[in-house]
């Protein structure tokens, strides 16, 4: 279980970063600026899919489609920014 645990952590330890990279990227472009801000907007909201009065489930709809949200916003970035992002934030 917790092998598993620290699996999640790395991909998503790794998806943040690159995400970051991404914001920062003067070449990154408007709906992805959007998005992130429509992401924290979702964080922050009391309206979730699913309420987080339900004891366990309401907390797991953050932990599941955030991670799922941010990995598919980037692979949909234009593939110079992907390529400068991966490459640990250096512009070429």
């Amino acid at each position: 279980m917790w092998k598993r645990f620290f699996v999640l952590w790395r991909v998503v330890r790794g998806d943040a970063l690159q995400f970051w990279r991404a914001l920062r990227h003067p070449q990154s472009p408007g709906w992805f600026k959007l998005a992130s801000v429509l992401l924290v907007l979702y964080l922050i909201s009391p309206a979730d899919l699913i309420p987080d009065v339900i004891p366990v489930l309401g907390v797991v709809d953050d932990l599941v489609l955030l991670p799922l949200a941010i990995r598919w916003l980037l692979d949909r970035l234009p593939p110079e920014v992907a390529r400068s992002i991966s490459a640990g934030g250096r512009r070429a």
